[in-house]
């Protein structure tokens, strides 16, 4: 058996495991501690007594809901100043809805990272390692044939050591399957509770714009 092409090939799938690990720990911290500030924020912004209150609230604030709100208020303050321009045509909703769902899809993309990688490693770990053991094998008729022996013993030893390279990886590719259809829930989640924030934000505004104009 040629053991310099088995050892890297198990090392590599050693290394994707590893990477799988440190990556789906991240990223549950991370989606942790967003759904955490976000439900904060959500306490904090709603509530608010009155428009101004809910923008003081939501100044320099880096929750995705956060940003979401500033993005809104951002526009909200340039359709007042010059409602007339063709920038600003419509009403309130019709103006902020876009850049509202804009938002929100840079930070669903900034929340995916990593995700392709799980991917990657779920698809392709299997066949690293069912390359493993089709080496191995060859390998291991080859010796078999230089020896001239063809007994169980001589048969079974070294095919058993290469198929451990075809369980290898499948053992890599589970957990990132798993924790790539995690995660995919999870963006889920994030979406729908980031669709119903801009609902409500433009709800909000076209009753603010309405007690303005009166």
């Amino acid at each position: 058996m040629n053991l310099n092409i088995m050892n890297v090939v198990l090392g590599l799938l050693i290394l994707l495991s590893v990477f799988t690990w440190v990556l789906a720990l991240y990223k549950l911290l991370q989606n942790r501690k967003a759904f955490q500030h976000d439900r904060a924020f959500s306490k904090v912004f709603w509530s608010s007594t009155n428009w101004d209150e809910a923008r003081a609230n939501v100044v320099e604030n880096g929750t995705h809901l956060g940003q979401i709100a500033n993005a809104g208020f951002v526009v909200y303050d340039e359709y007042l100043s010059n409602p007339h321009s063709l920038r600003h045509a419509g009403e309130v909703n019709e103006v902020l809805e876009r850049p509202l769902q804009q938002k929100a899809e840079e930070i669903m993309c900034q929340c995916e990272r990593g995700l392709n990688e799980l991917a990657s490693i779920g698809s392709l770990a299997p066949f690293i390692g069912l390359f493993g053991t089709v080496w191995g094998i060859m390998e291991a008729l080859k010796s078999i044939g230089e020896s001239g022996q063809a007994s169980i013993d001589m048969v079974a030893g070294p095919i058993g050591e290469a198929l451990i390279s075809t369980a290898i990886g499948i053992a890599v590719a589970l957990p990132a399957v798993f924790f790539y259809n995690y995660f995919i829930r999870q963006l889920r989640v994030a979406s729908t509770n980031m669709d119903g924030f801009i609902n409500d934000f433009l709800r909000l505004a076209v009753a603010e714009v309405k007690r303005v104009k009166n």
